[in-house]
């Protein structure tokens, strides 16, 4: 049975890229019912975009957000990796619409979406450095992926290169609270109630106090490393965490019914 959700804020999926978590992400996508999905950004990564690469299960994604459009609003806010789509901005079809930002009003409260890069120094002064770095974040977590299949079959538990780096780093650990503390700062001064971004890869919901007031922001991580996704239903949002566990134990049930009303057929054709 699927979860009924009224918005769900996904962003970061890197489509069309071997670190893409295309097979959690269709499973998740599968197990809810949004009533409205925000896409925040670098979705189809088309600056790693090859032709040779784009698997069934990345397709599948895509399918299943052009179906949900049919039926639901679906907003495709634009992020770095997905620039290119910066100049159809304002294009609508149905209830797809393309966008840079998003302002709504959720039970009388503002909310503010946007992707996040434009905090991004290296976008803005040296694009070919911050292209640079994704290509080597690729390769890092094209490595990484190697690395947990070894540990997989040997019984290991799984690890993540990249959180280890943000987390001992310095600089990284600055540039992430930087980043937060910016755009709580302008969602403030603008009198929003809610911040909701992507791009640094790190899942987030907390209330950021200034001077001026205070902000509720929030992240939804991405679909990489933190395999993570903002929900909210009955007036309150949530961080989503992907399980393996979680959908390994549905699985099993689905194939229990599945054998039990196999059998029952098979009984009642007997007798």
């Amino acid at each position: 049975m699927k979860r009924d959700v009224d918005i769900v804020v996904i962003s970061d999926l890197h489509l069309g890229t071997y670190g893409c978590k295309a097979k959690e992400l269709r499973q998740y996508l599968s197990s809810i019912q949004p009533k409205m999905l925000i896409l925040n950004g670098d979705i189809i990564d088309i600056w790693s975009f090859k032709k040779r690469y784009f698997p069934e299960d990345h397709m599948h994604i895509v399918k299943q957000i052009i179906k949900w459009s049919a039926n639901i609003p679906v907003y495709y806010i634009t992020g770095n990796h997905d620039e290119a789509l910066r100049k159809y901005a304002e294009f609508n079809l149905g209830n797809l619409h393309l966008i840079n930002n998003l302002e709504l009003e959720i039970n009388q409260e503002r909310y503010w979406f946007f992707h996040g890069d434009i905090f991004d120094t290296s976008m803005q002064y040296a694009k070919w450095l911050a292209k640079l770095g994704g290509a080597g974040y690729d390769m890092l977590i094209a490595t990484n992926n190697l690395v947990n299949w070894v540990l997989v079959k040997f019984g290991r538990s799984r690890m993540s290169f990249s959180k280890k780096i943000k987390n001992s780093v310095k600089k990284a650990v600055k540039y992430i609270s930087d980043f937060e503390e910016t755009a709580a700062s302008i969602a403030i001064e603008k009198n929003f109630d809610y911040v909701v971004c992507g791009h640094i890869h790190q899942a987030q919901l907390k209330t950021i106090a200034r001077e001026r007031g205070e902000v509720r922001y929030m992240n939804s991580g991405d679909w990489i490393e933190n395999l993570s996704s903002l929900e909210y239903s009955h007036g309150q949002w949530k961080l989503y965490q992907y399980s393996a566990s979680e959908f390994e134990e549905k699985e099993l049930i689905d194939r229990w019914k599945n054998a039990s009303q196999w059998n029952s057929v098979i009984s009642k054709k007997v007798v």
